[in-house]
């Protein structure tokens, strides 16, 4: 099996699973491309931008011939998370080509936004919404991580935005509409950065098309598969899933 073949499968499979509570898949596709497909470091966020870039619109396509899509959390989401993605990618390539510490706090974060949406979801009470303040420096906050390590930030938006008592319906297209212009940006940005910087900083981009073909077709199926899934399954699932990026995280960087 070839790298492209075998980077279409993962992001078709990667893409089914995560695409309805908002999530691009690129944070479970970050290791399977260094450790299976080869793809150095830092190339691999480029890369893993690239693969949001052209997995996001199945997704957003199904999201919006139901109607899901737009609307002010989008707008919102779109015009904090592009800046922060030029920082992000800047620091990227000058400050931080490790992962290392990265992944340590990220995964305990992810472990304690699953955690705290879990519990919220098995024990409902009234709390109160983030305001839109909070919500434009989050997707600020997230922008700049995106840019650092290619992961989109809609494993961190989502139960955050979730678990603040938003529902997954709304949050998932507009999450993955701020990943999908959030990811163009980056790629781009890395793109200019390379003509100036060491190292294998662009894209690779058979591996990159591959995967996100197979994310094209895998988010597409995942957004159809939405509206028959309960809401308590969903907030469920949105909460196991950032437990467990943040569990593979801590093992990639403690292993």
């Amino acid at each position: 099996m070839t790298s492209e073949v075998g980077g279409f499968l993962a992001g078709l499979l990667i893409a089914v699973l995560t695409a309805p509570v908002g999530v691009s898949g690129a944070v479970f596709l970050l290791p399977v491309q260094v450790s299976l497909l080869g793809v150095p470091n830092p190339a691999v966020t480029p890369t893993n931008l690239l693969y949001n870039v052209v997995a996001a619109p199945g997704a957003l396509l199904r999201y919006r011939g139901a109607g899901h899509l737009g609307g002010p959390l989008t707008r919102r989401l779109v015009a904090c998370t592009v800046p922060g993605v030029v920082v992000g990618a800047t620091i990227r390539v000058l400050v931080l080509p490790g992962p290392g510490a990265f992944r340590i706090v990220a995964g305990i974060v992810l472990i304690a936004i699953g955690a705290w949406l879990l519990q919220r979801t098995l024990r409902p009470r009234e709390h109160r919404a983030l305001s839109e303040r909070h919500i434009s420096l989050l997707a600020l906050g997230v922008g700049v991580v995106g840019g650092i390590y290619g992961i989109g930030g809609g494993s961190i938006l989502s139960p955050l935005l979730v678990g603040s008592g938003l529902g997954v319906a709304v949050v998932a297209p507009a999450a993955l509409a701020s990943t999908f212009v959030t990811s163009i940006v980056g790629a781009l940005t890395f793109g200019l950065l390379s003509l100036v910087a060491d190292g294998s900083i662009a894209p690779d981009w058979p591996i990159g098309v591959a995967c996100g073909l197979g994310g094209l077709v895998g988010g597409y199926l995942g957004a159809l598969l939405q509206p028959r899934m309960p809401e308590l399954l969903l907030r469920l699932g949105l909460g196991v899933l950032a437990v467990a990026i943040g569990l593979l995280y801590l093992a990639q960087a403690l292993g």
